[in-house]
């Protein structure tokens, strides 16, 4: 899936030519403020946490996902930060832990690639929309 690469090529430069983006996904808006945030857990030398960081880690923040839920970035065998609440404790690096007001809400473990990692990150973002407006 080409596009999401162009997609995010074409949001950097319009971002730094000050144009504006129309985004194809449709995620909840917000500044993070909603209680939702993505906990990235990863460790030295791991090449898939390498390959997230060159592939997506520029770009997250400028997107309606990383604006939805900001990026918090620990190392795997740091402790959980106060006011976490994990299903289970991370094993493999990377793993994306959506918490929605410091609970687990879903999870991505490992980085497969940006074709694949965008499309789980919205279902997890719109499973967390949904328990929100409780449906």
């Amino acid at each position: 899936m080409m596009f999401r690469r162009s997609f995010l090529t074409a949001l950097l430069c319009a971002g730094l030519m000050g144009g504006g983006v129309v985004r194809a996904q449709s995620v909840p808006e917000g500044d993070g403020s909603g209680g939702l945030r993505l906990l990235m857990v990863e460790q030295a030398g791991c090449i898939y946490c390498q390959r997230w960081d060159a592939e997506i880690s520029v770009a997250y923040p400028l997107t309606d996902e990383g604006k939805a839920a900001p990026l918090q970035r620990i190392q795997l065998r740091d402790p959980i930060p106060e006011g976490v609440t994990l299903i289970s404790k991370p094993v493999f690096t990377p793993t994306f832990i959506l918490l929605r007001n410091g609970v687990e809400a879903g999870r991505i473990e490992g980085y497969p690639g940006d074709n694949f990692f965008w499309p789980l990150l919205a279902e997890l973002l719109r499973q967390a929309q949904d328990m929100a407006s409780g449906n």
